[in-house]
């Protein structure tokens, strides 16, 4: 198997406890919580970007193989 997965996954991993403390942040409430929430979710969007990016880079060098 491909070391590349291996990343893929600890991305994953990043992107999921990025969305788990923004939504901890958002039920705080306040708005010191709103503002660390909406940061929170933007490094997530970030996360999710890059992760996507080495989806594609994985299945167009050939995946699996």
């Amino acid at each position: 198997m491909s070391p590349f997965i291996y990343l893929i996954g600890i991305g994953c991993a990043i992107v999921v406890l990025i969305l788990a403390r923004g939504i901890s942040h958002m039920g705080r409430g306040g708005i010191d919580g709103a503002k660390k929430s909406n940061k929170m979710m933007k490094w997530r969007i970030i996360a999710q970007l890059v992760v996507v990016i080495m989806v594609v880079i994985f299945v167009a060098l050939g995946g699996n193989k």
